[in-house]
């Protein structure tokens, strides 16, 4: 697929990155000749410096022959534009584009958004993305993820497996024997930087990240059967008013009834406008960096706090007094922290600040931009191990290859593993003697440079 990706930011070099090692022919436009070079210097990619909304910059790109424009730079504004640009006067069939401003997002006016107005197909909101993920991450405790497939009848958890967990050097052919009525299956462990697709022989190690497929009613057991028996937190201190904390703060106000939600918001402006939107959060205008502040919020009491302001450092010092107020209180084993980092490098302080999950919002708006690039039966892909395998979700038509194969004899390449099947309403973990049917729901991990060979088991054309 001929794809053009406007933006050469995080975002656009890691778009262009993942798609470009699946095989497609992508082209990425930028203004900064700086950001184009290290695109041109790191990626097997045609790099053009320029402004993606000038017609003869986009037929430079051979707009013409494009079948996907991705706008994702800095400016709402300037990816409107490219699409309309990109519809008018090259007919590019499927446009996408980042918007950060909630006042585009409004249901209101969505019906702006069409072919006779403006022709966007897919709009991507880093902060809407980012909100739902943490929402995911409350409702699953003592998952570091937890993302819905299948209608929601099928989920993928991301696991910690610490001293608590029962199950450390047992073999995961014997997890069967202990657990036989859990619908679990572990497609993948993070051990120390190496992503390993476990076998029957394998085992877990304490430490280890492991992407487990459930049905979706079995998540507080299969949580528990991993040493997790965290409950889901009450008492939710959000640390930054921004877009992500209130659209957070809403969600929380429409799904978790009994939650009791505190925002600290620096900005009297901001922290206004947030008291007169929501209904039953608690607004606090002061910085959450002065420990009177933290102490009008009552922090000792919050089960869970999240620092999601728009500056790194603030997020991670947020991060430290709470790590010193539970010290205090003496109830550190009772708070989980999360901060939202938008500089990679800062990941390596996670461990030496105690802090129980980072927040990337660059993987979450990149996830959700590449899950709509496959088209046909793929319903739904989520990117893991910074986008080096996928989860993905797709059906079974009447000319896959797999109708009626056992799946011991699928020959699927051993970088794909079958997770969970939905059929009709029924869960399904596979066993080797399972037999694929026609309208089967699979949910199952694959390696980003096996796309191409699951698109053709699958029958799947790109667009």
């Amino acid at each position: 697929m001929n794809i053009i990706i406007c933006g050469a930011g995080r975002v656009g070099f890691t778009i262009a990155k993942q798609l470009s090692e699946q095989g497609h022919s992508i082209t990425v436009i930028d203004q900064s000749s700086e950001d184009i070079q290290k695109i041109d210097d790191a990626l097997d990619v045609k790099a053009i410096v320029g402004k993606a909304t000038y017609p003869t910059i986009l037929e430079k790109a051979n707009a013409s022959e494009t079948d996907m424009i991705i706008a994702v730079t800095r400016n709402d504004e300037i990816n409107m534009v490219i699409c309309q640009i990109a519809f008018s006067i090259f007919n590019i069939q499927k446009k996408i584009a980042r918007i950060r401003s909630q006042d585009y997002l409004n249901p209101k006016f969505t019906r702006v958004y069409n072919k006779e107005n403006l022709p966007i197909d897919v709009i991507i909101s880093p902060e809407l993305e980012i909100a739902k993920s943490i929402q995911r991450k409350l409702e699953a405790p003592g998952a570091l993820d937890s993302v819905p497939f299948a209608n929601n009848k099928i989920r993928l958890l991301e696991i910690l497996i610490n001293d608590n967990c029962n199950l450390i050097n047992i073999k995961l052919k014997e997890l069967t024997k202990k657990h036989p009525n859990l619908d679990a299956n572990i497609i993948g462990i993070i051990r120390g930087d190496k992503f390993i697709i476990p076998k029957k022989n394998d085992d877990i190690k304490k430490d280890d990240k492991i992407y487990v497929i459930i049905n979706s009613s079995q998540m507080a057991e299969t949580l528990e059967a991993f040493g997790h028996t965290e409950k889901i937190s009450k008492k939710i201190l959000i640390v930054g008013g921004g877009n992500i904390g209130f659209n957070l703060a809403k969600n929380l106000e429409e799904t978790l009834d009994s939650a009791r939600v505190k925002i600290i918001e620096k900005n009297k402006d901001r922290a206004e406008f947030l008291a007169n939107e929501l209904n039953n959060t608690i607004i606090i205008n002061g910085d959450a960096l002065d420990e009177e502040v933290l102490i009008e919020a009552n922090l000792e009491e919050a089960e869970t706090v999240l620092a999601l302001t728009n500056d790194d450092e603030d997020n991670l010092m947020v991060s430290v007094l709470v790590e010193k107020f539970a010290k205090d209180e003496k109830n550190i084993e009772d708070k989980r922290t999360m901060a939202l980092i938008n500089k990679p490098n800062y990941s390596l302080l996670q461990n030496s600040l105690k802090i129980d999950d980072l927040i990337d919002p660059r993987m979450n708006t990149v996830s959700s931009i590449l899950k709509h690039i496959h088209k046909g039966t793929i319903e739904n892909a989520y990117t893991i191990h910074d986008g080096e395998y996928e989860v993905i979700e797709a059906e079974i038509i009447e000319t896959s290859e797999l109708i009626n194969k056992e799946l011991k004899n699928s020959n699927l390449p051993e970088e794909i593993r079958i997770g969970a099947i939905l059929r009709e309403d029924e869960v399904i973990i596979p066993r080797s003697n399972f037999v694929f049917q026609k309208d089967d729901r699979v949910v199952f991990l694959a390696k980003k440079d096996s796309i191409s060979v699951v698109e053709n088991i699958f029958r799947i054309s790109s667009i």
